[in-house]
């Protein structure tokens, strides 16, 4: 699972490698994840030009793409797959206004101190599994990956991690990897994710905010993974039939999919 080196995109990672059921793994090249893709520049990254990315899938809100468009790779088209559009509470909006919430520290105690920012980062990830933009975004996401002329596709929000790490948890899941497996890629991004917004938490903690409030924002925990997968297991039962009746996936496009991005 390699984090490339790129100066030009934040929390870049090919999911290629990783172990899947009956001794297999994923392909390399082909499952990309990333953040934001607003100051992408091949120029300055060949090791992301050689990546060959043929499909952007941009899991934001329309206002986080005004702010900070996506510079598509020349040649890949773009799927537009707003994770957020519509259905979710100010309160599960949270992964969308990384910047926002934490801009000030006396606002971001009352609405995220003593334990409310983990709660609401559980719902929202709840809401990832059932309302009806997260499911709609998804399956734009699968759709995109079941086309023969898919090619190498990245899929990606602001830090890569919320609403990304579900689309690598639902993805891998979907593939064959184990649960252990899962919970070890979506974690392995807070790294990545804390020293790409380190400026954002230096500046609330200077102003006096509270630091576990920025972790709970700014990083990834096993309590939100686990409140997804317990979502997707209350409403459906398992992996296959969310894919399948949540995001309206048919069996043969599943087929293409593992046929393409199993090893």
């Amino acid at each position: 699972m390699p984090q490339f080196d790129a100066s030009t995109i934040i929390n870049l990672r090919d999911l290629g490698g990783i172990a899947l059921a009956g001794n297999s793994a994923v392909r390399p090249g082909l499952l990309l994840r990333s953040g934001q893709l607003d100051r992408l520049d091949p120029e300055l990254d060949p090791s992301v030009a050689a990546l060959g990315i043929h499909t952007v899938v941009d899991l934001r809100t329309e206002h986080e793409r005004h702010e900070r468009p996506d510079q598509v790779p020349e040649g890949a088209r773009l799927i537009v797959a707003d994770v957020m559009a519509a259905g979710m509470s100010g309160a599960e909006r949270v992964p969308a206004k990384l910047d926002s919430v934490l801009g000030n520290p006396a606002v971001a105690e009352e609405h995220l101190g003593n334990g409310k920012a983990e709660k609401l980062l559980c719902d929202a990830y709840r809401a990832f599994v059932t309302s009806e933009s997260a499911c709609d975004a998804y399956r734009l996401l699968l759709s995109a990956l079941a086309e023969p002329d898919c090619g190498p596709l990245l899929f990606h929000c602001t830090a890569g991690k919320d609403r990304t790490g579900w689309a690598a948890t639902v993805i891998l899941l979907l593939l064959g990897a184990d649960e252990a497996t899962v919970r070890e890629e979506y974690l392995s991004v807070n790294p990545a994710v804390r020293a790409a917004f380190a400026p954002i938490i230096d500046r609330f903690t200077a102003a006096g905010g509270d630091p576990e409030i920025a972790d709970a924002i700014l990083g990834v925990r096993p309590a939100y993974l686990a409140a997804a997968l317990e979502e997707m297991e209350r409403a459906y039962g398992g992996v296959e039939a969310y894919v399948r009746d949540g995001l309206g996936i048919p069996d043969e496009a599943v087929d293409r999919i593992r046929a393409r991005c199993v090893a």
